[in-house]
């Protein structure tokens, strides 16, 4: 059973629906492991949903009421959870890679948003949204930097960085901000905290570079994969799925350039933009 910390008005609402779940599945005279066979889910993703450190998906939710009978109780309690800090089809895939140890992607046009410096995420959640009032966009920059926060852990996640070279030559936030963004990217690699390869143009098609992919490996539940098109998201741990986007992934890994020569590039184009000018391709 996992254990509160805290007073309880120091809690989170997320510790809070934990606390409510484990109190309800205790009086349901249920252990984790009978609770997550019933649910359809792993005995470790319920320790993780009643220690506030992840929320329930809307289709677990829906289950945990089934189960306990709770009359969409928790449904609905998860609903006002959800909203707070990312777009409602990301904020589950947000959480997950929180608990990730091992994060891989595969970027068809922006620069991954673990990976963005303020000026590049600024400019690129303004594109997303050209209404956003200027707190709006504060609020999202900041969230998104707050995620990048994992790669200042040494030891985890291992994170794996695809890019097509569309996202290295598509200005974004104009010259100067991609300069920085991609020594960004070099220096975290020489680093140490990320691996990076390039997809040139030369290498043609490839089932990867219709739409962003990212795959997370977990300590104690299932793989998933999650992507992503406009306003919209989709996060899967269906192994079949799964195995689709990883057979994918590698394949763009396969036409991808060596680390080293990827660095370079990346390099390259960053030294292009410091003279103003927008690299041209290939």
């Amino acid at each position: 059973m996992t254990g509160r910390t805290g007073s309880q008005g120091r809690q989170s609402n997320e510790q809070r629906y934990g606390d409510e779940l484990r109190r309800r599945r205790e009086a349901a005279g249920l252990t984790q492991t009978e609770l997550a066979d019933m649910v359809v889910c792993s005995p470790s993703l319920i320790a993780h949903y009643e220690a506030g450190r992840r929320t329930p998906s809307p289709a677990d939710a829906r289950r945990l009421d089934q189960v306990l009978g709770t009359d969409g109780f928790f449904e609905r309690w998860r609903a006002t959870l959800a909203k707070a800090r990312f777009a409602e089809h990301f904020q589950e895939a947000a959480e997950a890679e929180q608990l990730a140890v091992f994060i891989e992607e595969y970027a068809v046009a922006f620069v991954p948003g673990l990976l963005q410096t303020k000026a590049y995420a600024w400019a690129a959640l303004k594109t997303a949204k050209p209404n956003n009032t200027a707190a709006e966009l504060d609020k999202k920059v900041v969230n998104r930097l707050e995620r990048a926060r994992i790669l200042e852990n040494p030891e985890s996640p291992t994170v794996w960085m695809i890019l097509g070279e569309n996202v290295i030559r598509t200005v974004v936030g104009g010259p100067p901000v991609m300069a920085e963004q991609l020594r960004h990217i070099v220096e975290l690699a020489r680093m140490g905290r990320i691996m990076v390869q390039v997809v040139p143009f030369s290498a043609g098609a490839h089932p990867a570079m219709g739409s962003m992919v990212k795959l997370m490996r977990f300590a104690d539940a299932p793989d998933m994969a999650y992507v992503e098109a406009l306003h919209t998201g989709s996060l899967t741990d269906d192994p079949s799925l799964v195995r689709q986007y990883r057979d994918a992934y590698d394949l763009a890994r396969a036409a991808a350039l060596p680390p080293e020569a990827s660095l370079d590039l990346i390099a390259s184009v960053a030294e292009d933009y410091d003279d103003h000018e927008c690299p041209p391709h290939p």
